[in-house]
């Protein structure tokens, strides 16, 4: 009975060796990734076999090894971007990029890469910068913009533009619009940060229907490139007759909280906007401004009559976490006139998603006189969500 309670002894604590063992290679391991990390960068568009950069001797690998010590990228992307040959040590590119696929519009493009070695295992991360080319032109979603203005509006009265889109990002996305010359409207650009650059049309001087019952306009849009890239878009005019109030928004700021995963139609918010006309020149429609992302619409309804924004679509806090949308209320006027007003969704987010552990497996078994500090595998947990 004594021989048998000293041999589950020993076997626990060989279990506790282990453990205590696996803990140590982690340490070792987290450390060894902390310490090897490198960056290159690259233009989008370079053909396939472009060299990025030369891995192994910006390491102080021995490239004589890396064959046998089967050097590789880890990554679950079935068309990687990149491979890193075994030969030489060199770091390729494995297809054409498009900067605009892989990182949107955003800032900087940074693609990270995981580099192993085994026996014994090393990890390092090389990050390539994808840097953008000129290759797109500003555009706009529609050939011509019509708009309806009372002869009665007075000079500095604005009305907002449809705004271009353009893939490219920085300063190749759309920097400037330009007008073209006439005497009775001007234009303004207004800054919306992420959301770019929207131009707005001003009256000038005062219309008069009789003198000119349309005014044929032409907008462009330029990208920072040397030169720069263009699109046009058409703007008409027609000057009609008086209609001399705006709907006016009853709240100064529509500011509101609103949960990632809201079911559809859920209420966000209702807005409220009155106009002291009479008839068909005081009943007031609500609509989404037509400077409003075109994505949103996927996501946001209003309602024409009541002003009730509802949810439309999946509202994930981590694809956007605030959401800045101009709503729109117009008279049914012969000549509406419109106000505008921001709202402001703010999304809470939910615990929605699960870690994801990846663990990259380089042994199958160990040998009992194993030292301590032998890799056995890589392992790291990722979770989309923020905060706890």
């Amino acid at each position: 009975m004594a021989s048998g309670l000293n041999m589950e002894q020993r076997g626990y604590e060989r279990r506790r060796a282990r453990g205590y063992l696996v803990g140590c290679v982690l340490a070792v391991l987290l450390w060894r990734v902390a310490s090897a990390q490198i960056r290159y960068s690259v233009s989008e568009e370079v053909n396939e076999g472009t060299v990025v950069g030369n891995v192994a001797k910006d390491l102080g690998l021995d490239k004589s090894t890396l064959k046998d010590r089967k050097y590789r990228i880890v990554s679950s992307n079935a068309d990687p971007l990149f491979h890193v040959n075994q030969n030489d040590g060199i770091l390729y590119v494995s297809r054409k990029i498009d900067r605009e696929e892989v990182c949107a519009q955003s800032s900087t493009c940074l693609i990270n890469l995981k580099t192993v070695l085994e026996n014994p295992l090393e990890v390092h991360y090389v990050r390539v910068e994808v840097l953008d080319i000129n290759d797109h032109s500003p555009t706009f979603a529609d050939e011509e913009q019509i708009l309806e203005i009372s002869e009665s509006v007075l000079p500095g009265v604005r009305f907002p533009l449809q705004h271009a889109r353009d893939p490219d990002g920085g300063p190749f996305s759309v920097q400037q619009y330009k007008l073209s010359p006439n005497d009775y409207f001007r234009l303004e650009v207004k800054d919306k940060g992420e959301d770019g650059k929207i131009p707005i049309l001003v009256v000038q001087k005062s219309l008069d229907r009789e003198a000119a019952g349309s005014h044929s306009l032409v907008l462009t849009a330029l990208d920072g490139g040397k030169p720069p890239k263009s699109g046009d878009i058409n703007i008409i005019v027609n000057v009609l007759d008086i209609n001399d109030n705006a709907p006016v928004f009853t709240t100064d700021v529509y500011s509101v909280m609103l949960d990632e995963n809201a079911p559809v139609g859920t209420t966000v918010i209702q807005v409220n906007a009155t106009d002291s006309d009479e008839g068909p020149n005081g009943e007031v429609v609500y609509s989404f401004s037509s400077i409003v992302n075109r994505r949103l619409l996927n996501l946001f309804d209003i309602d024409p009559s009541t002003g009730k924004m509802t949810v439309k679509g999946l509202i994930d806090y981590e694809e956007k976490d605030r959401y800045e949308i101009e709503i729109q209320a117009s008279d049914k006027g012969l000549a509406p006139l419109t106000s505008q007003k921001s709202v402001i969704i703010k999304i809470v987010d939910v615990n929605d998603n699960p870690p994801e552990i990846e663990v990259t497996s380089f042994s199958n078994s160990i040998p009992e006189d194993s030292r301590p500090g032998t890799t056995v595998a890589l392992i790291s947990v990722n979770d989309l969500d923020s905060g706890l």
